[in-house]
């Protein structure tokens, strides 16, 4: 199976893993990281739900006025990811190409703002959230595509004299792709809004198309798919959660900011599967518990010498969720023992975690820690409660008892290949033991 696997769809994968326009928006969203972590801890300002904490700062200031401080950072951050991800997203598919990727950026910025609401307030529609996300997306791909082939064409390009700065050389020899390219999109923009009479377009869009998009992800059967791709791929060597960071975080922003404001008016938060929630629910260690694996690994496998060194080594990377060394390392990659546990650890406890927080036993994730933040204090930090950091032990514990038994497998094949390697030793000792001796004698 794992010889099949490998041949016929480890290519497959590994392309899809390596395909341009999905790893331009993985670097987009990795590019704007600091931003989303720095927004998720003004939420946690506003909202870190401790009593004591609340009562003391609304006695200095009032809660309004000591709450906008995060606000404002909110705004800053979250306010304008759309915009930001249109540049980011193009500039790094503009560098696959080996084109200008600071123009394809700006180019990608100016095409997705004529999608938003000119009047008398100055632009709108574009700059409240991330609803506009897919639209930014779409924009971008399509704009850097065109950009680009409108840029290798010699017939469009402004070539200067010797001796004028390379920074604006770059400028002429992009202004009539630009002219073009941003015309176009102004041009869909006029036809969508005059023909078919939708002057928030960005609204509309997400109202028709993303938020109902969203909602079929926020499923147990979406979630098991979830925590069953990457680890699948894993064990086929391949990088999956790269493969699907890009698809994560198109739904991860919007559910994000949807549960803070329905918590925020004292409703039921809405979306239950985004990011933080797997990062603090379903990849502690790193993809497949495996934080899990090496505790299981220090109970039942510390006389194995392969094992208990490379569960030593990946502890302290497995802490901040980084696996690498364990992967590679036991492997897990093609092990027909540990890919089982691999893979089912993360489906159960994604089961678990999905129902505990459909019926209220434990608030949805409405912050986005860092992905290294450690497990348990992950927990807390994402849900804003305990009962995060608790559902974050029992999901352990849950973990543990998976990876035991195969653990124990495993351990148990280790000594007898070791005891079949010792016992060929000893043979091929006695053998030329046995041929020295007939030299002797001869």
């Amino acid at each position: 199976m794992f010889r099949f696997l490998e041949e016929k769809f480890v290519p497959v994968a590994a392309r899809v893993g390596n395909q341009r326009h999905l790893v331009a928006i993985r670097d987009g969203f990795i590019t704007i990281m600091p931003l989303t972590i720095v927004g998720s801890l003004a939420v946690l300002v506003n909202n870190l739900p401790i009593k004591f904490y609340q009562n003391a700062l609304d006695a200095i200031w009032k809660h309004e006025t000591w709450t906008q401080w995060g606000g404002n950072i909110w705004g800053a951050t979250f306010g304008v990811l759309s915009l930001l991800l249109a540049f980011t997203i193009a500039y790094n598919l503009a560098k696959s190409y080996d084109k200008d990727g600071l123009s394809a950026g700006v180019i990608s910025l100016s095409s997705y703002m004529t999608f938003g609401t000119f009047a008398e307030g100055g632009l709108t529609g574009l700059t409240t959230g991330t609803g506009g996300l897919f639209i930014a997306i779409i924009v971008a791909l399509l704009s850097t595509e065109v950009f680009c082939r409108l840029s290798g064409n010699p017939k469009l390009l402004i070539k200067m004299p010797n001796g004028v700065p390379p920074a604006v050389s770059k400028s002429f020899a992009a202004l009539l792709p630009a002219i073009i390219t941003i015309g176009l999109f102004a041009l869909v923009r006029t036809i969508i809004s005059a023909g078919f009479d939708i002057p928030d377009i960005v609204g509309s869009f997400y109202t028709a198309i993303q938020e109902p998009f969203m909602g079929l992800t926020n499923t147990w059967v979406a979630a098991l798919v979830l925590a069953f791709i990457p680890t699948f791929l894993w064990t086929l060597g391949v990088h999956g959660a790269n493969i699907i960071e890009p698809f994560m975080q198109t739904i991860n922003l919007p559910a994000i900011e949807a549960n803070v404001k329905a918590i925020s008016s004292g409703e039921v938060a809405p979306y239950i599967v985004n990011k933080p929630f797997f990062d603090a629910f379903i990849n502690m260690g790193g993809s497949g518990t495996t934080i899990a694996l090496i505790i299981a690994i220090f109970i039942i496998a510390r006389k194995n010498k392969q094992y208990n060194t490379v569960g030593k080594l990946s502890a302290a990377p497995g802490l901040f969720n980084i696996n690498e060394p364990l992967l590679f390392g036991l492997p897990i990659v093609l092990n027909p023992v540990l890919f089982v546990p691999f893979i089912l650890t993360p489906m159960v406890n994604v089961t678990i975690a999905f129902f505990a927080t459909k019926w209220g036993f434990v608030p949805a994730a409405t912050v986005s820690p860092p992905w290294t933040t450690p497990p348990i204090i992950n927990g807390f930090l994402a849900t804003q409660s305990w009962q995060g950091a608790v559902l974050s032990i029992v999901l352990l514990i849950v973990a543990v008892c998976i990876y035991l038994p195969f653990i124990s497998m495993a351990n148990r094949i280790a000594k007898q290949n070791e005891q079949r390697v010792a016992v060929s030793e000893s043979q091929n000792e006695q053998q030329v033991t046995k041929l020295e001796n007939q030299k002797v004698e001869v």
